[in-house]
């Protein structure tokens, strides 16, 4: 085994515990946290497709966190005293 494999193992688990997830938030934060160690095992093992997609994923999972995060605001906090939230 290289000294690189486990990461992609942690990575593959990360993957796995998304699809147990039941809130929006929890599955972008594994989703994000399994694009960083895919990322990391690519370059290391040297995998050119891997690493560009989850060059591609990791913005687009940290996008739709964000715009979660603002609509969870925005329900919580109503028009009238947006403001002060």
């Amino acid at each position: 085994m290289s000294a690189y494999e486990p990461l992609g193992y942690i990575a593959s688990l990360l993957v796995l515990a998304t699809f147990c997830m039941r809130g929006m938030v929890e599955l972008r934060v594994l989703a994000i946290a399994s694009n960083v160690a895919f990322f990391g095992y690519a370059v290391l093992a040297g995998i050119d497709p891997v690493l560009f997609l989850h060059a591609l994923l990791l913005p687009m999972n940290t996008y739709r966190l964000v715009e979660t995060l603002r609509e969870r605001r925005r329900q919580k906090c109503p028009p009238t005293i947006r403001s002060n939230c």
